[in-house]
C-alpha cells in the first residue's frame, strides 16, 4: 500500500519534493502547494456543497482543463448564489445565470451575499469543513477574511517571495458559474512517485468559453481604468488568453455568443465599474466588438514587471512567452475578437 505524501516526515517529503523537482524543472515550493491546492479541492467536492461549487478560473485552466502551463496559486470557487438566496433569486433567472431585474434588486442581491450569507456560510460551514478534514495532516493555520479562506501550511522546502506557503480559497457567491462539468484533477508530482499516494479531487469546473469571457471581460475593465499602480500579478489573465488562443480554444469561446451576453448582463448588474474619466464601464460594448486587451504604456510597463516577476519565481515554463510575444498575441486576439463579433 504507498505512503501518503502527507503523512510522510518533514524531511521525506523534502526529499520527495526535490526529487519531482529535478525532473519537472519546476521549483519544489511549487510542487509543495499544488498538493496543498487539491487536498483542499478534494474535501470542498467530497462534502454535501461539492454539487453546488464550481471551481473557475486560472487554476481551472491549469489543473482541469489543461490549456495553460503555469502555477496558478489562488483557488477560485463559486458557489451558486441559488443555494445563498433560493427565496430571491427564483424569478431572476435568466439563460445560465441569475440576472436580477433592476438595480435596485441587484443592490439589495449583492449586499445580502457579499455581507450576509456568503461570508456566515464561509464562516459556520466551510471552515470547520476545512479544519475537520485537513488539521490531522499538519499543524495548519486557517485565516477567514470575507470571502477568502487562507490555509497556511508548513513548508518542507524552502518558501520563494512571489508565492507564499499558504492556499488561498476564494470564494463567489452571486453567480452560477454555468455552464460547468465534472473533471478529475491530480497533482503535478504525483506520475513522477508513483509509490507515494496523493490526493485527487473531482471539482465541478466552469467551462472554458466563460473562463474566457470572465477573464477577457476583467482586463477590458483594467485598460479603462488604467491601474498601473495595481498591475501585480495581473499579467498572468493575458498569459492565459494568450495560452488560449495558441492551442485553439479562442474562437469557440467567442463564438459562444450566449455566454458573452451571460457574462456581460452578469457583470454589469454585480460588478459595477467606473473608466478613469468617471464613466460607467459598458460590458456589453466588450463583448459586441469593442473589447479591450491592451493597456496604456504606462500600465504595460507595470505589467512588463509583473510578468517577469511570474518568470524569475518559477510559476511560468523556462519556454513561456516573451512580454513583447505576449502582447502580440493579446492584440491579434483582440482583434479577431472584435472582428468576429461584428460580423
Amino acid at each position: 500500500m504507498p505512503e501518503s505524501f502527507l503523512r510522510l516526515s518533514p524531511a521525506d517529503r523534502r526529499e520527495a519534493l526535490n526529487i519531482a523537482a529535478s525532473q519537472t524543472g519546476r521549483p519544489a515550493n511549487l510542487l509543495e502547494k499544488d498538493v496543498w491546492v487539491v487536498q483542499a479541492l478534494d474535501v470542498l467536492y467530497s462534502s454535501e456543497f461539492g454539487p453546488h461549487l464550481v471551481f473557475k478560473g486560472g487554476t481551472a485552466l491549469s489543473k482541469v482543463h489543461r490549456v495553460i502551463d503555469r502555477f496558478s496559486e489562488d483557488v477560485d470557487l463559486t458557489y451558486d448564489i441559488r443555494e445563498l438566496a433560493p427565496d430571491e433569486t427564483a424569478r431572476a433567472m435568466q439563460d445560465l445565470d441569475v440576472i436580477p431585474e433592476s438595480r435596485s434588486q441587484q443592490t439589495k442581491l449583492t449586499t445580502l451575499i457579499r455581507e450576509e450569507r456568503l461570508p456566515e456560510w464561509i464562516r459556520s460551514q466551510i471552515v470547520p469543513l476545512l479544519k475537520g478534514k485537513l488539521s490531522g495532516y499538519a499543524d495548519l493555520n486557517f485565516r477567514h477574511e470575507s470571502d477568502t479562506v487562507l490555509i497556511e501550511y508548513p513548508p518542507a522546502v524552502a518558501r520563494s517571495k512571489y508565492a507564499a506557503p499558504t492556499v488561498r480559497l476564494e470564494f463567489g457567491g452571486r453567480s452560477t458559474g454555468e455552464p460547468a462539468s465534472s473533471h478529475e484533477v491530480v497533482c503535478d508530482m504525483a506520475p513522477l512517485l508513483p509509490d507515494l499516494l496523493f490526493p485527487t479531487a473531482t471539482p465541478r469546473t466552469m467551462e472554458i468559453s466563460r473562463i474566457f469571457w470572465e477573464k477577457a471581460t476583467a482586463i477590458h475593465v483594467y485598460c479603462l481604468q488604467g491601474k498601473e499602480k495595481l498591475a501585480e500579478r495581473f499579467s498572468r489573465h493575458l498569459h492565459d488568453l494568450a495560452c488560449l488562443r495558441e492551442k485553439g480554444y479562442t474562437a469557440q469561446a467567442i463564438a459562444a455568443k450566449d455566454v458573452a451576453q451571460t457574462v456581460a448582463r452578469h457583470k454589469a448588474m454585480f460588478f459595477r465599474m467606473k473608466a478613469a474619466d468617471g464613466s460607467v464601464i459598458d460590458y456589453a460594448a466588450a463583448v459586441s466588438g469593442g473589447l479591450l486587451l491592451i493597456p496604456t504604456m504606462a500600465d504595460l510597463d507595470a505589467l512588463r514587471k509583473d510578468y517577469q516577476s511570474m518568470i524569475d519565481e518559477g510559476l511560468l515554463r523556462d519556454d513561456a512567452y516573451d512580454f513583447d510575444t505576449l502582447i502580440a498575441q493579446c492584440t491579434s486576439l483582440q482583434d479577431e475578437a472584435n472582428r468576429s463579433i461584428a460580423i
